[in-house]
């Protein structure tokens, strides 16, 4: 395609040009300086929605997901900067405004979640760095009067090797935006790569080192004040009335006024408006929510699991095999409520006009959250700016499917009549809801005469995270929950007969996703029934998932991998045991050895974890490795840390001291090894959660003879008698 064709409409790539007025004003802070001083030496000029080229010759990449610690700020950049053939030292990220070009390309809305965002940007991305790199191309072959083809781009600059002319990708840049985008690239071949695929040290390191980094709780604009909201003690309740006589004494205290979620305290700062909310005196309407206990749930669950649920999956003649089995083996398994618990609590800052809303938040949600937050502001969506700042951790909670902390923000500030930041303490988050479900399973399968499973039954109890919310037409298909059986009804062994059943059982406790999603309970449960039934049949649990995996190649990759590296048949310190478990999510496929010891007080100690991850191409090693670490803490928390519980309503814990997570002593020695392959990338930053708690619990067998079935795992389950 000739220079002259390309210079005519632009598609949709027009309308990212056509927002580059906004896309250039979207620093992370407004009142950032040296994110102003950078960006004043050399206005970006716009060549797609995604690519913004300056006459110095940096080149900004539009992030369209947020950044929450999984390290997109860097994979993003590295898709584009491989197929631009950019000088890899003149990158940096800017987020994205919300607009339709910017939507995620499966949901079709702008969000970060599901570990989805390199899976569904890998293609994008980089067409966006070949289009725009012919561009540049073009734009140096028309200046130089010679033809495209003689030309090529490397490094930062387009060269014409028989003349020994080059021009940076700077100086063409403005010149490269009047040209029309090639409707089709050719994309490397991978055998090509000099990015991908290599490690890559984070773009955003040095500012989260320095202190430059901003997040939502360091947004700071004119006028400001500060508020925290004083919420019901038990989900559902109203305020009755209210005192707030002592709050307004509290010098910084500016007002005290009621809002839907409660009461909010608006002060000069944090601290007084926290004060002020310890004067208040509030009378609450408590609501149905008060007779909820964890004790009565846990009750009406194990009933519910004894009896037939919607199924959501049957293959063969799962009670017939079992009458017929050799030997039989039934078990339940229970997991709590768990908190997100974010490393920076939910925070959002809102300036409210009478035709505008500006909103600056750490969320995953950037679709949803617009559309909720001009619902309340009565305005149109497209009347509402928000401004993505670096997320202090995520997980599912600022995903949040009725976007709770980003209304209630707007609530305030509508009363407010000010821009107003509302943040939440860490008591807030903790008894805030909106947590992982409670579940409890109930199993019963059974194996031959030689040990092999001929019929498995899983009854699922827990609460619908879609039930509600805009995502139930698609999650809620003939009363299954997807995200309730996902991991269960999915389980990829062959086993003749199956059956997975579901019940959703409803209270004023709010639930929505939380690392890995439903995976982070099936994975617990399934996997570890399934080394029972190893056990009970006389089997290797490693062994007999190698002969039910026969038809999973990449999971038996996987697994083979791991135990090798584990060394699952060699010696082991005095103590020390091995457990073993798999679990396929997000499109990946993952296996973990755990070794871990337990005391005679029934104290565990976790060692040493082994896991091995086929997530498809990878795009930066360091950022797997990292996600799997991560992971592995994350779901080590859960196992032997964390729950929530609730007596009369009320959420029993606080703080850290009564939720508490793994420290660095406790960690665990951990090695990531990945599987190489030439498949499209798959997710990384929830597929090592669900894993961990069932090698544990399966080591922890090893160890003792005692099963574990109940998260988290408590010594005084496992002292010695």
């Amino acid at each position: 395609m000739t220079v002259a064709t390309r210079m005519k409409r632009r598609d949709f790539l027009k309308t990212g040009a056509a927002l580059s007025g906004g896309l250039l004003l979207n620093l992370y802070v407004p009142d950032w300086a040296p994110a102003r001083a950078a960006q004043a030496s050399s206005k970006p000029v716009a060549l797609n929605a995604f690519v913004h080229i300056s006459s110095d010759d940096w080149v900004t990449v539009i992030s369209n997901h947020s950044e929450m610690g999984q390290g997109i700020y860097t994979s993003l950049p590295m898709l584009i900067a491989e197929e631009l053939e950019a000088d890899w030292s003149k990158i940096r990220v800017e987020s994205s405004p919300v607009a339709a070009v910017y939507n995620h390309t499966v949901f079709g809305i702008m969000m970060t979640g599901g570990s989805t965002t390199t899976n569904s940007e890998y293609d994008r991305f980089r067409k966006m760095g070949a289009m725009a790199r012919v561009m540049l191309i073009d734009a140096a072959a028309q200046g130089w009067g010679v033809d495209s083809g003689t030309c090529h781009a490397e490094k930062g600059y387009v060269l014409h090797a028989a003349s020994k002319r080059r021009a940076s990708f700077g100086s063409l840049a403005e010149a490269a935006s009047k040209i029309e985008p090639p409707k089709d690239v050719v994309l490397k071949d991978p055998k090509d790569f000099t990015i991908i695929g290599k490690p890559k040290h984070r773009l955003d390191t040095p500012s989260k080192t320095n202190g430059a980094a901003q997040f939502g709780l360091d947004v700071y604009i004119p006028g400001l004040l500060t508020a925290v909201v004083a919420r019901a003690p038990v989900f559902g309740g109203k305020v009755t009335s209210f005192n707030a006589d002592k709050a307004k004494a509290v010098p910084g205290v500016v007002n005290v006024l009621e809002v839907p979620s409660g009461v909010a305290v608006i002060a000069k700062g944090f601290w007084p408006a926290k004060l002020g909310r310890e004067k208040l005196d509030i009378i609450w309407e408590e609501g149905p929510g008060a007779q909820i206990s964890t004790v009565a749930m846990r009750e009406q669950f194990a009933a519910l699991s004894k009896t037939p649920g919607a199924v959501a999956k049957k293959v063969g003649d799962p009670s017939g095999a079992l009458a017929g089995a050799a030997k039989t083996i039934t078990a339940e398994f229970e997991v709590p409520y768990l908190s997100h618990s974010m490393m920076e609590p939910l925070n959002t800052v809102v300036d409210l006009h009478e035709d505008h809303c500006e909103i600056w938040s750490g969320t995953q949600f950037q679709t949803g959250d617009r559309a909720a937050a001009a619902r309340v502001a009565g305005l149109k969506p497209e009347q509402v700016d928000i401004h993505t700042t670096l997320l202090g951790g995520g997980f599912g909670r600022r995903a949040n499917p009725a976007s709770d902390f980003v209304t209630e923000a707007v609530q305030v500030a509508k009363v407010a009549k000010a821009p107003v930041k509302v943040v939440w303490t860490r008591e807030d988050d903790i008894r805030g809801g909106w947590y992982r479900p409670m579940w409890y399973d109930h199993f019963e399968a059974g194996v031959d005469a030689s040990g092999n499973p001929v019929a498995w039954k899983h009854t699922i109890v827990g609460q619908s995270i879609f039930d509600g919310t805009m995502f139930a037409s698609f999650g809620i298909k003939d009363g299954i929950d997807s995200a309730s059986v996902e991991g269960a009804a999915d389980i990829i062994y062959t086993i003749p007969n199956i059956q997975v059943d579901l019940h959703s059982p409803k209270n004023e406790v709010p639930v929505q996703w939380w690392r890995s999603v439903g995976h982070s309970h099936t994975g617990f449960s399934v996997e570890a029934f399934f080394d029972e039934v190893a056990h009970a049949g006389g089997k290797d649990p490693y062994q007999l998932r190698r002969s039910l995996l026969a038809g999973q190649p990449r999971m038996l990759a996987v697994l083979d991998l791991v135990a090798e590296k584990a060394h699952w048949n060699g010696p082991l310190p005095a103590g020390h045991a091995r457990g073993i478990a798999t679990h396929f999510s997000f499109d990946s496929y993952v296996a973990q050895v755990a070794e871990v010891s337990v005391t005679k007080d029934g104290a565990v100690r976790v060692h040493r974890i082994v896991a091995a991850v086929d997530c498809g191409r990878t795009v930066n090693p360091d950022t797997v490795k990292a996600q799997l670490e991560g992971g592995i803490i994350f779901g080590l928390t859960a196992a032997l840390k964390t729950e929530i519980t609730l007596d009369k309503g009320r959420v029993q814990q606080r703080n850290f001291h009564d939720y508490p997570m793994v420290r660095m002593f406790e960690s665990p020695e951990i090695e990531v090894y990945i599987v190489p392959s030439t498949e499209h990338p798959t997710g990384v930053g929830e597929p090592g959660v669900p894993p961990v708690a069932p090698a544990v619990a399966n080591a922890i067998f090893a160890a003792t003879g005692k099963r574990v079935r109940r998260l988290p795992i408590k010594p005084e389950d496992l002292r010695s008698a």
